[in-house]
């Protein structure tokens, strides 16, 4: 896996390229430790050493992409969220506004124009966003039971310059994503999540050791990661082949068509976002209970007890069917069986043995459902084992650091390995052919 990196140093113009990358990713863990105006860095730190763990809640969530930024509430404590949850809204739109799905289809030009309205939602959510994290932390939730002010003067004029400063870091983010694309190696956005969830790691080590048979643990843990490791490898690579045959057609004097290729259908269509959406929507009612000015109440007490700790029982049965959902749910909306199967017909294109138009929309639907079914659970099985394996070990399931951090770090490495591999191997045949 490494191999491509190596060759691609010895590259001048790919070697510039992941320099550049590099030097973005540093910039950006950078920020992380910039604290936001108007915040007494002392006394967060003072409040970051007195929690037990860094919580399980969406604002955990928000952490663990920020790269711990969201708890320094650096000028990057957003992180990527905002623009991860603008993507996705858009992608959603496009079921619900025909105008999106019509720009979709209109290629280069209506993807810009996409890419344009999720910037300006981006920022929209990153004010909204702002504004929750730092009323939290003006009501002392944001670290429970620390007596020391974290926001010492809140006059409205220091709390607007830190809502400013912590959408205009997000801002910063999006272009830093951006510029990856576009001069570095990779997707940028990915590479910004893959730095982010990587400089959670060593924390995550840390409150194992600091557990009761730490060394022990530590081992396990690292053992556990190495088997998710390799099992989302292996699905990750897997895919579902549906041949398909073109058939000949003369226009003019030319023939045209008689070959052959192959849909390729991945086991795990829809990726990381279930978990995102499933971890995000379960979240939801803890964040809720942080702002309950009576926390005897029945239903508080319920939520605490059933819905704070993710190795409970009822957290886990409501995690896994969330995740199987939002699995199908994704999937239906970026694969649609229809369209396939009409653009397979308008160019001469059939599946062997199923007839062209309706037949093989339905076979396309019949495939596509059981094999999201497996991709559900596997998901399922990746976010919850290291939770289950927390559990057996008796170390705290709040651990910033699980199956969904691996699936993205495992995931985005491919990718980013992938792309490197192929502007090798064209740089290879350019060579050769000189």
């Amino acid at each position: 896996m490494l191999s491509p990196f190596v060759r691609a140093f010895r590259t001048p113009d790919l070697r510039r390229k992941l320099l550049f990358t590099l030097w973005i990713m540093a910039l950006f863990r950078l920020g992380s430790f910039i604290p936001t105006p108007g915040v007494d860095y002392g006394n967060v730190q003072v409040c970051i050493a007195g929690q037990p763990t860094e919580g399980g809640d969406v604002l955990g969530l928000i952490n663990l992409f920020s790269g711990g930024a969201l708890l320094q509430l650096s000028v990057f404590a957003l992180g990527i969220m905002p623009y991860i949850t603008a993507s996705i809204i858009v992608q959603l739109l496009r079921v619900v506004i025909p105008r999106f799905e019509e720009l979709h289809k209109e290629g280069q030009s209506g993807t810009a124009v996409l890419t344009q309205y999720t910037r300006y939602l981006t920022i929209f959510l990153a004010v909204l966003q702002a504004t929750t994290i730092i009323t939290v932390a003006r009501t002392g939730n944001l670290f429970p039971g620390c007596e020391v002010p974290i926001i010492p003067d809140d006059n409205w004029s220091t709390l607007v310059l830190m809502i400013l400063t912590m959408t205009a870091g997000t801002g910063l983010i999006m272009w830093l994503g951006e510029l990856v694309t576009e001069r570095g190696v990779g997707n940028g956005m990915s590479l910004l999540i893959f730095t982010s969830i990587a400089a959670s790691f060593p924390s995550a080590v840390q409150q194992i050791a600091a557990a009761e048979d730490g060394v022990l643990n530590v081992v396990l843990f690292l053992l556990i990661c190495a088997v998710v490791i390799v099992l989302i490898v292996f699905v990750e690579q897997s895919q579902r082949r549906i041949p398909v045959q073109y058939a000949k057609r003369m226009v003019g004097r030319r023939m045209y068509g008689g070959s052959s290729t192959y849909i390729p259908i991945k086991i795990n269509m829809s990726g990381v976002i279930p978990v995102i959406f499933a971890s995000s929507l379960l979240a939801l009612p803890t964040l809720a209970v942080q702002f309950a000015e009576d926390q005897t109440t029945g239903w508080v007490q319920w939520v605490l007890e059933n819905l704070q700790d993710p190795a409970a029982n009822i957290q886990i049965a409501i995690y896994t069917l969330l995740i199987i959902f939002f699995a199908f749910f994704y999937t239906s909306i970026t694969f649609n069986p229809d369209d396939v199967a009409d653009n397979m017909k308008r160019y001469g294109g059939f599946i062997p043995g199923i007839r062209a138009g309706r037949p093989t929309a339905e076979y396309l639907r019949y495939v596509i459902t059981r094999i999201t079914t497996v991709g559900a659970i596997y998901l399922a099985i990746v976010a919850l084992i290291p939770t289950i394996a927390f559990k057996l070990m008796g170390v705290s399931s709040n651990i910033p650091f699980g199956g969904v951090s691996l699936l993205i770090l495992v995931s985005v490495g491919l990718d980013t390995v992938k792309k490197i591999d192929a502007q090798l191997q064209q740089r290879h045949y350019e060579g050769f052919l000189r």
